[in-house]
């Protein structure tokens, strides 16, 4: 059951994530979080570094989706000046966002990966659905009330998966 938890891939931050190595891997398509995984959960605008990066996957073909569990007021406010394709109240860790994303870029499960900064959310999530994960450092350490919880939760699956051996990395505030 814990496998469920586990990412495929852990990096840093989005920066690491590069257009030419998703698509040297087949990957044509991202559906990523947004709160501090893009941003910080209380900033309201992308960065210039976020707004690069996006302009880096679309001049590479690379398709992204924002899922959000966040209102449609917060996800549309961050995701238009992008010309981003947004899910909001997307209800993760359920699967029906990760499908409707992967269906309005039109492509296959093996094209798309799921970039998300929680275990209980955004890979839970995106393996259930299928898809390749990676997960990264959250932006900042403070979070929104139900995130709080989901982090306590979280801390004690990243040390049963440390104990196991299935994960070698260390996260801040592990």
């Amino acid at each position: 059951m814990f496998n469920h938890f586990l990412p495929n891939e852990h990096v840093e931050d989005v920066f690491e994530i590069n257009p030419v190595d998703l698509k040297n891997k087949g990957v044509k398509g991202v559906i990523t979080d947004l709160d501090n995984t893009l941003v910080a959960w209380d900033v309201k605008d992308a960065t210039a570094e976020i707004q690069e990066w996006f302009k880096k996957m679309n001049d590479h073909g690379i398709q992204v989706t924002i899922a959000s569990n966040n209102k449609e007021a917060r996800v549309k406010l961050f995701s238009e000046p992008l010309d981003a394709s947004f899910i909001y109240s997307a209800r993760k860790p359920l699967s029906k966002a990760f499908k409707k994303a992967r269906k309005q870029m039109g492509l296959n499960k093996d094209e798309v990966v799921v970039i998300g900064d929680q275990l209980l959310t955004d890979v839970l999530g995106g393996n259930l659905a299928g898809f390749h994960t990676i997960l990264v450092v959250p932006i900042v350490e403070t979070d929104g009330f139900f995130t709080r919880i989901n982090r306590r939760v979280e801390r004690r699956i990243f040390n049963w998966m440390r104990k196991r051996g299935k994960i070698t990395w260390e996260r801040r505030n592990d």
